[in-house]
């Protein structure tokens, strides 16, 4: 072995300490880069497909629905909150409107046991004598949570595919810890939504929903992805939300598009349209 003398030797070991030193895939100041993003989207989609591939999961039912879709004594617990607060600021603008968005998400809160409801279902049944369908959310909270909390007390396994966000939201406790995901990119995680997915119930929710919704419409409306279930939950909101039929009478869309889409108005109804589907298209 080479012996160096003391100057030599500290720098040797300083170099060995070095950031261009450690292994590329160890470095994650690195990893981190612009330069990197390619490799980042490629880790985020290999990493949930190597480790489902792992456990078997094939088929899943999607459910997507607003994050803010409270329990019905936690909707209580949050007016009762502001309402005292307003008792101490009676002219608060921003209280009062809070107030009004609280009372309405309130009568919301039957989505929460619909989907906790649907989940369990989707837990307990069969499609095709002999395949489980595994639920999947967004692993935040709302209806994600309800949805996840559904599976989780049917004892069975279920993934959450959750996001960093400005407003960090974290994953709700009923995910299936070795399918608790976390993603960078957006688009990513819409992927793995979509790949193994056998139905979609999407129940009421803003931007978010409507994005997810929307892509895997296209995907079926422009056929790159096969036919599936895709329920509307909540025709009340939906119908006065989107108005589908005005788009085919613009001819942006054929009628026949609003066809690719159910209504239900409750968990029975939703699972219904899933057997059925697959009365007719055994999953191969």
């Amino acid at each position: 072995m080479t012996s160096y003398s003391k100057e030599l030797q500290k720098r040797r070991e300083k170099l060995l300490k070095s950031k261009a030193y450690i292994k590329a895939y160890e470095d994650i100041d690195f990893l981190k880069e612009d330069e990197q993003r390619p490799i980042r989207l490629q880790l985020e989609l290999l990493k949930p497909e190597t480790i489902l591939h792992k456990y078997g999961i094939k088929n899943t039912v999607v459910c997507f629905g607003s994050a803010r879709t409270f329990e019905k004594k936690e909707a209580v617990k949050r007016v009762a909150f502001i309402e005292k607060m307003l008792k101490n600021k009676p002219n608060d603008p921003d209280l009062k409107l809070k107030l009004k968005n609280a009372k309405a998400l309130l009568k919301s809160s039957r989505y929460y046991e619909e989907a906790r409801r649907f989940a369990y279902m989707a837990g307990s049944k069969f499609i095709n004598g002999n395949e489980k369908l595994t639920v999947v959310t967004g692993g935040g909270p709302g209806i994600m949570e309800a949805a996840n909390r559904g599976a989780y007390e049917a004892g069975e396994k279920n993934i959450g595919l959750n996001i960093t966000l400005p407003m960090e939201q974290g994953a709700n406790p009923y995910i299936s810890e070795e399918f608790c995901f976390r993603f960078h990119y957006f688009a990513i995680r819409k992927m793995h939504f979509v790949m193994r997915a056998r139905a979609l119930v999407v129940f009421p929710g803003g931007f978010g929903t409507m994005d997810e919704l929307f892509e895997v419409l296209t995907l079926v409306q422009t056929g790159k992805k096969r036919k599936l279930p895709i329920i509307l939950f909540g025709p009340e909101y939906w119908e006065n939300t989107i108005n589908f039929k005005n788009m085919a009478d613009w001819g942006y869309i054929s009628y026949q598009d609003v066809n690719i889409f159910k209504y239900a108005k409750t968990a029975e109804e939703a699972w219904d349209i899933i057997e059925e589907f697959y009365n007719e298209h055994p999953i191969s």
